[in-house]
């Protein structure tokens, strides 16, 4: 009750306040202050741990905005710095008057500090570098102070460009001393100069700084500044509550249904121009084949315009809105082709369904036994309608598939997998399961809510490995965790997962003002509520510890929930009733198999040393720019890589197949067949999937054994 009270409050605080704040509205094109007064009220009642308003919040929001907006401190200057400082503990009470004077003083200066440093680096760039100087670079840009003079911000600008060239050169090198061992067999080319190689060197930085600014700054309008602080003010509740400003929640919807509705191409800008990076497989655009990847758009023609758009020096959001649009419509394209021809083509928009994002699967034979692999690499959702293709209604189909093959244990492969919808979860746990609690959420000042399965009937109840790594996470903790709890599977992968217990839902701002005339306020991802397990622990920061840990290149990198920024605490709540599952599986000997297996593995020895030597690469942060020793050092670190090459020449004696349904496909979708290709070829070259296999057949034979067993008794 006293939930939808709140809600029922925050509608009436929005009504009211839209209602008063209309005539202001129509003076603010922007809309900038409308979207304070609505983010501020949906954080205030709507969020799962509230904060408050106050100078230390004020504080956090300020370091944390120009630390996004000029994190290698190469913009401001120190006596800008001064002059901000005196809205350092006034952000809080801007936001409850509905001011953004802080937003638009650092703004400006941002702006004009920006198009001052154009010319730093097109005048440093002028003149050559000296590599031969001893000097070191230091990386550590956090602990960098802002200097005091115009004078020292340009002699920062030359460290940067400095560093950045000697990389560029050191290729540049490189590639001539490759080439002219290739030309003795052939044609001898001309050898440049090291002074004509320190040229390039600078001309490569200068143009992909050119194509920054062309491409990013140039490009980015006031809004999408005023997003950036909207983020750092939201993102102070927790690191998962974030501004969708409107393109960006289009984005976020495509994401999590992998559908678009398009051309089936995926774009980028290049200077001026909007380039086709990628032509989606299955997409009206591939089917036409009259799109190739390197294409260039000029022009956007609808079907019921006359005129063509030309979108050269178009920003590409704006582009992509010409581009896109509902299944069935038309869109004419003038092209430059890859070989410079100009060419009209017509292509009718459709649903696109993104691949990558959906579940796959594959038999994997071991010997003589046949087992089935699956990767579900989102658990996707189309919010609009569940009855369309989601995560678990594919996973349901896969199994089917793999069962009908005849397999003996199914791995699911849920490594990477960053979450995605809460029911997606439930509905598969539900597919290995009789019935049950599945997980456990609590909303602020609510009863805790149990979501369960009611489904009584199982889709798979042989033996089941779970794998997992640390960017397992959300959606994917509370699969491996209620698995776990039940002793239904057992967990293989990191330590521990991601740590992210925490549900977010997307509010439509729309839907919270009346007048309309203010156009799209966009949507804010807001944390609502936390998970639990069933046995009561939260996941929140301590993820899903695996039942046999195999190390891997992230086991020592800082890149969980408990190294974000502002994540909430971890905490527990009562356990609910469920039973174990009851099987013949033996989990603890298959378990003690697998750690005494790994203990003698030389392959997952070498990944725990290159995952060591990867944290002190990534701590490393001075650099020299003195050539000779910038290229020791580089040589060195080469010489240590070489050691681990062993790492990706692994292979496993696994043998992969698409399933008959896919395999069908392939002979009129050969880019279907090249990506299961390359997908099967990584499995065989995995040396977790082995042991998650190694693992399955342990837990048949334990099920074997501990049958035969209870029947003699």
């Amino acid at each position: 009750m006293k939930r939808k009270y709140n809600i029922l409050m925050l509608v009436l605080l929005l009504a009211f306040g839209s209602c008063s704040f209309t005539a202001k509205v129509d003076n603010d094109p922007n809309k900038d202050k409308l979207l304070i007064q609505i983010i501020t009220l949906a954080l205030e009642q709507l969020h799962f741990e509230p904060k408050d308003f106050n100078d230390e919040f004020s504080e956090d929001v300020y370091n944390t905005y120009l630390n996004q907006i000029d994190p290698l401190k190469r913009f401001f200057l120190k006596s800008d710095i001064e002059e901000f400082e005196a809205y350092k503990t006034q952000i809080d009470d801007e936001l409850r008057a509905y001011d953004i004077t802080f937003f638009n003083i650092t703004n400006e200066r941002l702006i004009q500090r920006m198009a001052e440093a154009k010319e730093y680096y097109k005048e440093v760039l002028d003149k050559p570098f000296d590599f031969s100087i001893d000097e070191d670079f230091n990386t550590d840009y956090e602990n960098h102070e802002y200097v005091k003079s115009k004078k020292k911000l340009k002699e920062r600008w030359r460290q940067l460009l400095k560093f950045s060239t000697i990389s560029n050169y050191d290729e540049l090198i490189r590639t001539q001393e490759r080439d002219t061992v290739a030309s003795l067999d052939g044609e001898p080319k001309v050898k440049k100069s090291l002074k004509e190689l320190e040229v390039e060197a600078r001309q490569e930085t200068k143009k992909s700084l050119d194509v920054y600014y062309t491409d990013y700054v140039e490009d980015l309008e006031r809004k999408d500044w005023f997003s950036m602080y909207i983020n750092a003010i939201v993102e102070e509740f927790d690191p998962h509550t974030s501004y969708f400003a409107p393109t960006d929640k289009d984005r976020f919807d495509q994401q999590m249904s992998g559908k678009l509705e398009g051309i089936g191409a995926r774009l980028s800008k290049r200077m001026d121009y909007t380039k086709i990076v990628e032509v989606i497989s299955g997409g009206p655009a591939w089917r036409g084949q009259e799109l190739e990847v390197g294409d260039i758009i000029l022009k956007v023609r609808q079907e019921d315009e006359k005129a063509a758009v030309s979108i050269v020096g178009m920003r590409i959001d704006d582009a992509i809105k010409l581009i896109k649009g509902p299944k069935g419509t038309k869109v004419y394209l003038t092209l430059k082709k890859v070989d410079g021809s100009i060419e009209d083509i017509s292509i009718t928009r459709d649903i696109v369904e993104l691949e990558e994002t959906y579940a796959k699967s594959s038999t994997v034979l071991k010997g003589d036994k046949k087992f089935g692999l699956i990767n579900l690499p989102k658990f996707y959702i189309d919010f609009t309608d569940y009855n369309e293709r989601n995560a678990a209604s594919d996973i349901k189909k896969e199994i089917e598939r793999l069962k009908e093959e005849g397999i003996e244990g199914l791995v699911l492969d849920l490594r990477n997998n960053g979450g995605g919808s809460l029911k997606t979860v439930v509905d598969i746990a539900g597919l290995f399961i009789k019935d049950g609690p599945i997980v456990q959420v609590r909303s602020t000042n609510e009863p805790k809510e149990v979501l369960e399965d009611t489904d009584k009937s199982i889709v798979w109840d042989g033996p089941l490995v779970i794998m997992v790594n640390e960017l397992s996470a959300s959606a994917s903790e509370i699969l491996a965790a209620a698995m776990q709890d039940y002793k239904r599977a057992i967990i293989i992968g990191s330590k521990q997962t991601y740590g992210k217990g925490t549900v977010q839902n997307v509010l439509d701002l729309n839907r919270m003002v009346r007048n309309s005339s203010h156009g799209d306020l966009g949507a804010i991802k807001i944390t609502r509520q936390k998970f639990y397990r069933i046995n009561g622990g939260s996941t929140q920061l301590e993820g899903v510890k695996s039942d046999v840990v195999v190390p891997d290149r992230y086991s020592f990198i800082d890149i969980g929930e408990r190294d974000q920024e502002n994540p909430l605490a971890w905490d527990k709540i009562d356990a609910v009733k469920y039973d174990y599952w009851n099987s013949y599986f033996d989990y603890d000997a298959t378990v003690s198999n697998s750690k005494k297996r790994m203990e003698n593995n030389p392959q997952l020895k070498l990944i725990e040393e290159n995952a060591k030597w990867l944290k002190s690469q990534i701590e490393e942060n001075v650099f020299s720019l003195n050539y000779k020793k910038y290229k020791a050092e580089l040589k060195a670190d080469e010489e240590k890589a070489k050691e681990y090459d062993a790492i990706s020449k692994y292979t496993t004696n696994l043998t992969f197949n698409s399933l008959p349904y896919e395999v069908r496909l392939f002979e009129e979708d050969t880019v279907l067949k090249e990506k299961r290709d390359r997908w099967h070829e990584s499995l065989s070259h995995d040396v977790y999937v082995e042991e998650a296999l190694n693992v399955l057949n342990d837990l048949k034979m334990t099920y074997e054994i501990k049958k035969v067993a209870a029947i003699k008794e």
